[in-house]
């Protein structure tokens, strides 16, 4: 029962963020530059101004903006995220059908820079002073003060152009037919590099953390205690020290997933990958205020309630977080 209020009170104010974010979102959209009905209008080979007032009526844009900004709020209220007048299509229908290549890209990005990290943190923390941890510590520098469009683009070049090993866009080559093994293989060759693009400033972070607790771990107590009797190396930092480290890692992982979410639009970007970072992409090009609008929200979403269910997460697992309110 010491959970339900607190717990109760970030739920509370997750949801007046993300009816700030809404807010702030229209209204950006809303002072851009130019008219959304001249768009559409275009869009469909043109209109005289009979029908542009036409379009305006039916999207509603003949009215106030107050009436147009509680309208869309009761709408995305009822996960009604508007129609898109370019695709032709619902926008959730268009993000749900984008999602599971995103999904797919930022978990496996995640997976792979924990993973990596957490091992070359390992392997620098029990020699600090050697070539290996001087190593890590450039590698994570440059990993974390690259942009991370820049990055892929040298894998690109590098790659896919310089040394034709890896497909220079999509998700799949569209001749591949034939069974499920078949298709699973032609998208892992084309995953490689925005997997490595996207994973390296967040491989960085993971690496350089885990550097910094294993050290720490390390010099305690216990560790010193296991030492003297008798223990292995190999023993105390996979029995011991790994598991007491590994806490603050999985913590940010928690707090950077969404980060990742936001980073795939770069990515996706780069490479042509079909999920929600291109059709973001596509939206703003065609200035699709529907889509763009939807997109933002969910990105929004995705980034509050990463972060609720890992503060959720803190409390459950650490008593101590819990009490501070």
């Amino acid at each position: 029962m010491n959970y339900v209020l607190p717990i109760l009170n970030r739920v509370f104010y997750a949801v007046l963020l993300l009816a700030a974010v809404l807010v702030l979102n229209f209204s950006m959209m809303h002072m851009a530059p130019g008219d959304i009905a001249d768009t559409i209008a275009q869009a469909s080979g043109g209109a005289d101004a009979e029908m542009l007032e036409q379009i305006r009526r039916d999207y509603g844009l003949d009215q106030p903006f107050i009436v147009q900004l509680f309208s869309y709020i009761a709408k995305v209220a009822t996960f009604d995220l508007g129609y898109s007048f370019f695709y032709n299509q619902p926008v959730t229908t268009l993000i749900f059908e984008k999602l599971p290549a995103t999904l797919l890209l930022v978990i496996t990005a995640q997976i792979l820079a924990l993973v990596v990290g957490v091992l070359l943190g390992v392997f620098s923390a029990r020699n600090p002073k050697g070539f290996l941890s001087y190593l890590v510590t450039g590698i994570s520098l440059f990993g974390y003060a690259a942009p991370v469009f820049w990055t892929g683009i040298l894998l690109l070049i590098a790659f896919s152009l310089k040394i034709p090993l890896f497909p220079v866009a999509g998700m799949m080559d569209v001749t591949v037919e034939g069974n499920f093994f078949s298709q699973a293989v032609s998208i892992a060759h084309h995953m490689v590099l925005p997997t490595v693009t996207l994973a390296s400033i967040f491989l960085a972070l993971y690496s350089r953390l885990c550097r910094a607790s294993m050290l720490e771990v390390l010099g305690s107590d216990y560790i010193r205690t296991a030492k003297a009797k008798g223990l292995s190396e190999r023993e105390i930092v996979l029995k011991h020290a790994l598991k007491n480290s590994l806490s603050p890692v999985i913590t940010l992982a928690g707090l950077q997933f969404s980060a990742v979410v936001s980073g795939a639009v770069l990515v996706e970007a780069v490479y042509s990958w079909p999920g929600l970072g291109t059709l973001a992409l596509q939206s703003i090009i065609a200035r699709d205020t529907p889509t763009i609008l939807g997109i933002l929200f969910f990105s929004a979403l995705v980034v509050i309630v990463g972060n609720l269910l890992t503060d959720l997460a803190l409390r459950l697992v650490d008593p101590r977080v819990g009490s501070k309110g």
